[in-house]
């Protein structure tokens, strides 16, 4: 499942996510090292052509992480202060490397302009969890997984 599957699936869910990410411009990304602890790293993440794209710098400790592994989780950030407008929003799955001379990989160069040489890994989703405060009542999260509609639990 990538991006395209989630907006047609759940177009008001999906777009509240890809505004939250867009709020920021460097995010959360978690990794697994090849002694399988945990690694964060900032990133910056793009939304394109029906896909979310994670880009990064040759060589770098997350890029090779996730071609050992490519189980990641990805949070949005926060922003200032504690009002996460939008809520907190994270984003799981596998990502999946896109090799030189493919032509996503060319379409992504052209709109994009990145520092070359760089990785580019596109994403398969298997879960997108908003989660937010109601009202200053309900701590409201939401859960999305590939082949389900949204989830929305309610707590006190």
């Amino acid at each position: 499942m990538n991006w395209a599957a989630l907006s047609t699936a759940e177009p008001a869910f999906a777009g509240t996510v890809e505004r939250r990410f867009g709020a920021f411009t460097h995010h959360v990304l978690a990794t697994l090292r090849k002694d399988g602890s945990p690694r964060t790293s900032g990133i910056e993440v793009r939304f394109l052509d029906g896909e979310l794209w994670l880009g990064m710098m040759p060589d770098s400790l997350k890029a090779l992480d996730l071609r050992r592994d490519p189980r990641f989780a990805l949070q949005a950030n926060p922003g200032a202060g504690t009002d996460m407008g939008g809520g907190d929003v994270r984003i799981s799955g596998r990502a999946v490397e896109v090799g030189d001379g493919l032509p996503a990989k060319a379409a992504y160069v052209k709109e994009v302009e990145p520092p070359e040489p760089f990785h580019l890994f596109r994403t398969e989703l298997t879960e997108v969890t908003r989660t937010y405060v109601e009202d200053d009542t309900y701590l409201v999260v939401q859960v999305w997984k590939p082949g389900a509609p949204v989830r929305t639990l309610k707590r006190t």
